[in-house]
């Protein structure tokens, strides 16, 4: 049996680094990425920005005994978000979440200094400053910032993971149906658990090289800080990664049609892209937009990177999210088993 795995795991990895366009996209799609947001946010320009608004019932004031306020709170492309204690604003301020922090009770505000959406919150909200007899009291957040660029490595990588995950196992196991390979498999001693044993394992190992080889080498360029355990940011990447090539494997688990499997891929990768915080947080959406996002592996790797790699956080803080992503690999892995067939129905 393990001599058969072996078989099919080598196979597998040779026609994966024999397709010089793919595994060239596969390093160079991060880096690209990183490099154009490097250079885009190095400008200073931003057309949207977050604000948050400490308010004791967590509803926003529309009419406070300052001219001054109402005049910043009607501006046109901000969106104000609000939040019943400047603990939990400063902590989602910190992590790029929001771009400043205002409380009006106790007239001060906060912004990040590395954050060039901050700073323009911050000229926005001085530049309808009328007389007025409070003024604000500008404040310094306590502890390490977290650069932007910091703040989006995480999502990059959990992306990469993504689309190498889905298209990687579903597309090639379709492929391998449609063109009647599984069909001779299927009259050799080759069991499904063994050929399906192996294309997780040769995805897991192609999807955490490539993997660490893009986090060295953007860590070599732009100087990254993990400030957590890189064992716990190993353990998170393999678990996040395993949940999405099982995803991939239930996607093919019985489709014979690359057409159908690449629009159910796609239909799968582009809303857990964008509603998994990869590019932009979700704080201050609507409810069921932030339930929905749950229900995303990406939402819980990228979570747990950030964490880790941003505020240095161990394993038994991400307690939530390792169960998460442990339950959808179990659920998605044992569904695809079931499922499977080596033929076309």
């Amino acid at each position: 049996m393990w001599k058969r795995i072996w078989t099919l795991f080598s196979a597998r990895n040779k026609e994966f680094y024999r397709d010089k366009s793919a595994l060239g996209w596969n390093f160079l799609f991060p880096f690209l990425i990183i490099i154009g947001f490097s250079f885009i946010f190095s400008e200073d320009s931003q057309t949207f920005y977050k604000v948050g608004v400490i308010q004791s019932d967590n509803q926003l004031v529309t009419s406070v005994n300052d001219e001054h306020l109402n005049t910043f709170l009607q501006t046109k492309y901000i969106e104000f978000v609000p939040f019943d204690s400047d603990e939990k604003a400063l902590n989602i301020l910190q992590h790029h979440k929001i771009d400043l922090v205002i409380n009006p009770a106790e007239k001060q505000y906060w912004i990040s200094d590395s954050s060039p959406k901050g700073y323009i919150a911050e000229k926005l909200l001085w530049s309808g400053k009328i007389e007025s007899k409070v003024e604000y009291i500008k404040q310094n957040i306590d502890g390490w910032e977290v650069p932007y660029i910091e703040w989006l490595f995480p999502g990059i990588l959990g992306m990469n993971m993504m689309f190498s995950s889905l298209f990687g196992v579903g597309y090639v196991v379709v492929r391998y149906r449609k063109n009647g390979v599984l069909k001779r498999l299927s009259v050799t001693p080759t069991r499904p658990f063994e050929f399906l044993t192996a294309q997780v394992v040769s995805r897991m190992f192609l999807l955490l090289v490539t993997t660490a080889i893009v986090f060295v080498g953007c860590k070599t360029i732009y100087g990254f800080e993990n400030r957590g355990s890189y064992v716990s940011l190993i353990f998170i990447c393999s678990l996040g990664g395993f949940s999405m090539v099982a995803l991939g494997l239930l996607i093919a688990s019985r489709s014979s049609s690359e057409e159908f499997a690449g629009g159910i891929l796609n239909l799968i990768s582009w809303p857990m892209m964008f509603l998994s915080e990869v590019w932009f947080s979700l704080e201050g959406s609507e409810p069921w937009v932030r339930k929905l996002s749950s229900f995303f592996p990406l939402t819980h790797l990228v979570d747990c990177a950030r964490r880790i790699m941003n505020n240095g956080a161990g394993l038994f803080d991400l307690t939530y999210q390792i169960s998460a992503l442990a339950v959808m690999s179990v659920l998605f892995l044992t569904l695809g088993s079931l499922l499977f067939k080596w033929q076309r129905i």
